[in-house]
């Protein structure tokens, strides 16, 4: 999780030119590499030097890309292609964080595998599919320093090429205030936070799991989903957010509530009844106005 953010310059080199296929990101000031690998491409990542390094990896799947299993290895190529020929795991692109100096030992990536672990759970963005924690090994108070910086740059390096896991839904800092938002129709009683990302419903939202109104099959489809994956449940007659959950849409979300077509622009109100879009024009309006002259 990034903790500081601060102006960053990352370079993302394309080495086959193709934007869908392997991508490697650097912060111009570290020597932290991220190589994002689409698994139909594995077999010119393994004629890459780095494939034969110590390295921490990250396997992404799921229709939403939103499932994902952390694993190391001091030859981290030669995990994955293991991984690429086993049927236990459903992968579609692994993301591998490696040294540009070689210098990550054992000892770093398995102190790294058990953090990025729990940063992801605690984060709740991907639904992982690691069956334990990890292996945290003892480490010395410098070596731990290093791998929080590490950690730190990776998750920023994973940001960057569209893979948040180490971002929280919301702001977690008192020096920033986020202005909450309710949406209250047909016996929904939700809160949501409007970020750069979507509309995240916050826990405990609720809504009637059932509708008077016409509605398309594909808004109960969205709902039975993520009552299987436990992002939701049922409490009486109603289902209940056990997270907070991230929407790409704030229609996306008023619709995932009511069941129901939604223009979550006007939908989503603060507690004094101003709409989303009329919030966001007031506050694009304060930006536009020129600071006062002493």
């Amino acid at each position: 999780m990034i903790t500081h953010k601060r102006p960053r310059t990352i370079q993302i080199f394309l080495p086959s030119g193709d934007p869908s296929g392997i991508r490697i990101a650097e912060q111009t000031t570290s020597i932290i590499r991220l190589i994002e690998v689409p698994r139909s491409d594995m077999a010119d990542f393994l004629k890459m030097p780095e494939a034969k390094q110590v390295g921490i990896y990250f396997l992404v799947s799921g229709d939403s890309k939103d499932e994902l299993y952390i694993g190391q290895s001091g030859d981290v190529g030669s995990r994955l292609m293991q991984h690429h020929k086993s049927e236990k795991k459903d992968w579609e692109r692994a993301l591998v964080l490696v040294s540009l100096t070689n210098n990550l030992t054992q000892t770093h990536v398995l102190y790294m595998e058990s953090l990025s672990i729990e940063k992801a759970r605690h984060c709740q963005r991907y639904e992982l599919l690691n069956g334990n924690g990890g292996q945290k090994p003892h480490t010395p108070i410098p070596l731990k320093a290093d791998c929080d910086e590490i950690h730190e740059i990776g998750s920023l390096l994973l940001a960057t090429l569209g893979y948040p896991i180490f971002e929280p839904l919301t702001e977690q800092t008192t020096s920033k205030a986020e202005q909450s938002f309710i949406c209250n129709r047909s016996g929904v009683q939700a809160n949501g936070v409007y970020t750069n990302e979507g509309m995240v419903v916050l826990k405990g939202s609720s809504a009637p799991m059932t509708t008077q109104r016409k509605t398309k099959q594909r808004f109960f489809d969205k709902r039975d989903k993520l009552l299987d994956k436990g992002i939701i449940a049922i409490e009486d007659d109603r289902f209940v957010f056990q997270r907070d959950y991230l929407f790409q849409t704030p229609s996306g979300a008023s619709m995932f509530l009511l069941l129901a077509t939604s223009n979550g622009w006007k939908d989503w109100k603060t507690e004094q009844g101003v709409t989303l879009h009329e919030y966001q024009g007031r506050t694009i309006d304060t930006a536009e106005q020129p600071s006062s002259m002493e």
